[in-house]
Formats: structure tokens, sequence, C-alpha cells
């Protein structure tokens, strides 16, 4: 199975969506997009194969969302789009291709629904909560 994670190492929930991946025994192509950028093709196509729209994909805590005026209902998806352009940060995270789709995992265990095997039990986000039990199966 081919698997891209859009990923931020400084994000918990990305970094647990990447562990629960490498723990089941895939090797993903991960892209730091906070570093790389985003192309406008390539995050318009994410966008729609996840079923999100620019408002919908917007980080709005721990990003410069609020401070950009970028809250406001008024704020038309294009002037979004061209944001999230400028500022990477602005995506929420982390966005999954698998061959079964293309996810916003939020939260964590939501890539559960785009691998066909889980990581060996029992798991635990780094929270502590566990995802998968001692027989394998997924709890949360």
């Amino acid at each position: 199975m081919t698997i891209t994670i859009y990923h931020n190492p400084d994000c918990g929930t990305s970094r647990n969506v990447l562990a629960i991946l490498e723990a089941a025994g895939y090797t993903p192509t991960v892209i730091e997009y906070i570093k790389v950028g985003w192309q406008r093709d390539q995050l318009l196509g994410l966008l729609a194969a996840a079923g999100l729209t620019p408002r919908t994909a917007l980080r709005e805590s721990k990003s410069p969302a609020k401070e950009l005026g970028l809250l406001e209902p008024s704020v038309s998806d294009d002037a979004l789009l061209e944001a999230m352009l400028e500022h990477p940060i602005l995506v929420n995270r982390p966005i999954v291709v698998t061959d079964k789709g293309t996810k916003l995992c939020r939260p964590s265990e939501a890539v559960l629904d785009l691998i066909d095997k889980f990581p060996a039990g029992p798991f635990y986000k780094e929270d502590g909560e566990l995802l998968i039990d001692a027989e394998g199966n997924r709890v949360a």
C-alpha cells in the first residue's frame, strides 16, 4: 500500500498518526509541508480528495489565522487558499493519502480507516490513550 502523510513533527496528532502507520509496518512518504510549502494545484487536489474546503481545513488554533483575520465568515475560500499557500501552518494536519482514500486524520485514530492492517496491540497514543487492545482490536 502506498501512503503519503503531510506531516508536522511539532504536532502531537501528526506524530501519533505517523507512529500508527510505522507500527503497522508501513513506510509512508513523509512530507513536512511546513518546510516545503504547498503548490496551489496540490493543495486543491488534496482538499477535494478529502472532501474539505479551505474553510474546513483551516487550522484555527496555534496558527496565525486569527491575527490574519481569517476566522471571519466573510473571508472567501479563495482568500483562505491564498493565505494557506503563503502560511502553510494554516492547513490542519495531518492529511494522509492511501490507496483507500484521503483524509484529514484528526483525531489520529481516523488513520485506521485508511489502512489494511493495524499495529500489534496493545498500542497507545503519545498521551497514553489505548488505541489498539492486546487482541489487536480498535478501541477508539
